[in-house]
């Protein structure tokens, strides 16, 4: 049974700053040399010091502890530090974290981050190897052994489906690769700035793992992002206008796994999406017709269609349509695959900067942004409002 009321945390702690490296297919440095240009730079945008940190959130999937990031900041003493598992679901969930500690007065000042050199180091499109034995390793003996080694692979199941169920063909997916590429195209900041597509472009790109091309996939990319959270009243005397998180929720379905969820009566929907959309209407009092811009976790084309689905946008089926009318400003900075996949975290600072009305694709009034985290696994997702 899950949550069925409004929670407590709307509008109780806000983002403050927001801070990236570059974004690169080789660094050149260390995955903690990453960490620390992001935070320190999120830092300098709120205009608070390392000294007034006193909680970090990031991901399982870190290689940079906490305790490390804090000493090489050159912060002092935390009081609160978390991490959060299932990979690019945990990101909207990190802030989640932070409005925990802060709305509860366990800390006041909380940096999330998230670093990696995820090209020119591990690469997570190599699929699974060298894993150690775990509970969680058992679902995927079910799939491995049969050649589903890659995320693309696992993701490629659902999607055929969700074709076969609603008579689409694999152009429904181009929709969601060209809107993404034009935005990007125009964000001086993606690594795709200036090379827009075309749903040609995306038909011609070869077979990753029918139905899904290579302009479905997301790129792989090396950088850091970091993000300040306290609260709203604090924020109020700091140099930028706060982002207020009017919702943030986790979610994950029945029969949920990492990626392979094969079992559930349906595959063409996301169950533990779905989780977090009631969620956050719940707590934020908004309806999909509230939302200015979604900004979609885009790993693959076809879970940002069912996405749209699982929050009301558009009925079953109907989401290629609504992204080919572009009804939605979505992934206004281009996406994981036009701008850079860093687990998500740089979408939430687009909803940053689309309140603040800095986005490099401005759009104009937006005081209300959808952001969601990793799909296909268990999730999170936020709603970001402009204060009063």
């Amino acid at each position: 049974m899950g949550v069925r009321t409004r929670d407590r945390l709307g509008g109780r702690a806000a983002v403050v700053g927001i801070g990236a490296t570059e974004f690169s297919k080789n660094s050149g440095r260390s995955e903690l040399r990453l960490a620390v240009e992001a935070v320190r730079a999120a830092l300098d945008d709120a205009g608070l010091t390392p000294g007034d940190v006193d909680g970090l959130v990031t991901f399982t999937m870190d290689t940079s502890p906490e305790i490390t990031v804090a000493q090489a900041c050159g912060m002092g003493e935390l009081s609160f530090f978390s991490r959060i598992h299932y990979g690019g679901g945990a990101a909207c969930a990190t802030v989640q974290q932070a409005v925990l500690a802060v709305a509860t007065g366990v800390a006041e000042v909380v940096v999330c981050y998230r670093a990696f050199n995820e090209r020119s180091g591990r690469r997570f499109g190599s699929g699974v190897q060298h894993r150690e034995p775990s509970a969680e390793g058992v679902a995927l003996g079910w799939a491995l052994p049969f050649g589903l080694l890659t995320p693309a692979s696992w993701v490629a199941m659902a999607a055929q489906r969700y074709l076969h169920t609603y008579g689409l063909t694999p152009e429904a997916f181009g929709h969601v690769a060209v809107v993404d590429r034009a935005y990007a195209a125009t964000n001086p900041a993606a690594y795709f700035h200036g090379r827009p597509i075309t749903l040609a472009d995306h038909a011609a790109s070869r077979w990753i793992v029918e139905p899904l091309r290579l302009l479905d996939c997301c790129q792989e990319t090396d950088g850091g992002q970091a993000l300040v959270v306290t609260s709203v009243e604090r924020a109020r005397d700091l140099p930028r206008a706060p982002a207020v998180i009017a919702a943030a929720a986790q979610g994950a379905g029945r029969a949920q796994e990492q990626m392979t969820s094969f079992y559930r009566d349906d595959l063409t929907g996301l169950p533990e999406m779905g989780v977090v959309a009631r969620q956050l209407w719940r707590t934020s009092g908004l309806a999909p017709a509230d939302i200015d811009v979604g900004i979609l976790y885009d790993h693959f084309t076809p879970f940002v269609l069912m996405q749209l689905e699982e929050f009301g946008f558009c009925a079953p089926g109907e989401a290629a349509g609504f992204m080919a009318e572009e009804r939605l400003p979505v992934n206004t900075h281009g996406g994981q695959l036009g701008e850079a996949y860093l687990h998500g975290m740089n979408g939430i600072a687009e909803g940053v900067r689309q309140l603040r009305g800095t986005a490099a694709n401005q759009i104009p009034g937006a005081a209300r942004i959808l952001v969601t985290a990793g799909t296909g696994v268990p999730t999170s997702g936020l709603v970001l409002a402009a204060d009063g």
